[in-house]
């Protein structure tokens, strides 16, 4: 059985062996399958007289041949009339992601930074693996390239609910993928991602040098592309700025369409921040939404918290929104000068990097793999913060300076002579940055 309708024509070829030509036209002629739920076949009549002759009169043979084809036992529900709208809706609920809830383009504020990626975006979701597979959405952190992809989703799951979609983030594909392993569940986990209509990758830079992960991510690639099924990627930077992704990949990347997307300019930055105001409920006055605009410039993400923090004050203290709120609430959000990362970003970021966990890093493992990012974690607190030597060290469970210096000297010598190692530096940085 390859599909519903081919169920369907099994159980009329069985009804007909049974039933008289006119018994056929007057009961099945405008009866429909609208979906098969677990162990229930669900079919569709506009008459809801009819709905109850099928169901009374002729369930019991569906369910015998049901219980045929299958062998097992199954139910009947047939819908009547507008009954079919409930239904739908219902199953639109339950099959959409949770990642899709609230992103649709409808809510999404087009700019000139955007136009070309939204444009691309929408082109995709109404005829997806048509022309521009993979569609691959690139920019810095926070500049709505998260929602572009969910938007996607969400726009072919409402049109057809039948469509197969999966969502992930690039660090989470190695993540399930090692437990797959380790649990030997790799089939299941293969099956998972190679088997849909709409696969959507957020932050694929997350999965740049690791080996395994590149490979599995490469066959799952190219047997989504090779079956027409869409793929969308988003990521901080495009392929050719990835040092160490696998190079195989790097090609299929660009293979598809490119779109970049650059932080908003003013007037988008201002109807973006109406927008968010309006959805939360919040009315601000056109001084207020010019002066979060104009002081958050690079960043949508926090564009948003200034907002929830302003609802916050109003909700929660009562409070009057006015300038002296506003600026409180923007200095909640953005850095005020140079950002100096903590130790603890450094240390979580270099972990991910490598498929780790902080406590592995800051521990007494010395497996190579610890170690190499144990080394990279020192060198980076060492060219990213102001901390001394003996401070470094005691974020590694007191490991003495000459410990932490010959660290940091290895990985000096290695950026220099190893374009490999040169580019984890850049990524994680930039990783941390972001």
């Amino acid at each position: 059985m390859n599909s519903l309708n081919d169920i369907w024509q099994s159980i009329l070829e069985v009804l007909s062996k049974k039933l008289t030509p006119t018994a056929m036209n007057t009961w099945f002629d405008d009866c429909t399958p609208v979906g098969l739920d677990e162990n229930c076949l669900v079919l569709h009549s506009p008459s809801e007289f009819k709905g109850n002759i099928i169901n009374t009169r002729y369930g019991s043979i569906i369910k015998e041949a049901l219980s045929d084809l299958f062998s097992q036992d199954f139910d009947l529900q047939v819908l009547s009339g507008d009954e079919i709208r409930d239904y739908e809706l219902r199953k639109k609920t339950e099959n959409m992601l949770p990642e899709m809830a609230g992103y649709t383009f409808d809510n999404f504020i087009v700019g000139n930074s955007n136009k070309f990626a939204h444009a691309a975006a929408i082109s995709v979701a109404k005829n997806p693996g048509a022309s521009y597979n993979p569609l691959f959405i690139y920019g810095n952190s926070g500049l709505g390239k998260t929602h572009l992809l969910l938007a996607i989703g969400h726009y072919i799951q409402e049109n057809d609910p039948s469509k197969k979609i999966a969502y992930i983030k690039g660090d989470d594909f190695t993540v399930q993928m090692v437990k797959a392993i380790k649990d030997g569940t790799g089939e299941e986990f293969r099956s998972k991602y190679r088997n849909v209509d709409l696969f959507l990758v957020d932050d694929i830079q997350f999965i740049a040098g690791k080996q395994a992960t590149q490979n599995e991510f490469f066959h799952t690639f190219n047997n989504l592309y090779e079956a027409g099924h869409q793929i969308v990627i988003t990521s901080d930077r495009p392929p050719m700025e990835m040092s160490v992704l696998d190079d195989r990949l790097r090609t299929r990347f660009e293979g598809g369409l490119m779109a970049d997307i650059q932080p908003p300019d003013l007037e988008t930055r201002m109807a973006i921040t109406r927008n968010k105001a309006a959805q939360l409920g919040l009315v601000l006055s056109n001084e207020a939404v010019e002066y979060i605009a104009g002081k958050i410039t690079s960043n949508i993400r926090q564009l948003e918290g200034v907002i929830k923090r302003l609802t916050a004050y109003k909700e929660i203290l009562n409070d009057v929104i006015t300038t002296e709120s506003v600026e409180r609430a923007i200095k909640d959000v953005i850095r005020t000068g140079t950002f100096i990362p903590t130790p603890e970003i450094i240390i979580r970021e270099t972990a991910r990097y490598y498929s780790l966990t902080s406590d592995e890093i800051r521990g007494q493992n010395r497996s190579k793999q610890v170690a190499k990012a144990r080394q990279v974690s020192m060198y980076l607190m060492r060219s990213l913060t102001n901390l001394s030597l003996q401070e470094i060290g005691a974020e590694y469970q007191d490991r003495n300076h000459a410990t932490v210096l010959a660290s940091i000297r290895k990985v000096e010598d290695m950026v220099k002579t190893d374009p490999v190692m040169a580019g984890t530096i850049r990524d994680i940085t930039s990783n941390i940055n972001s």
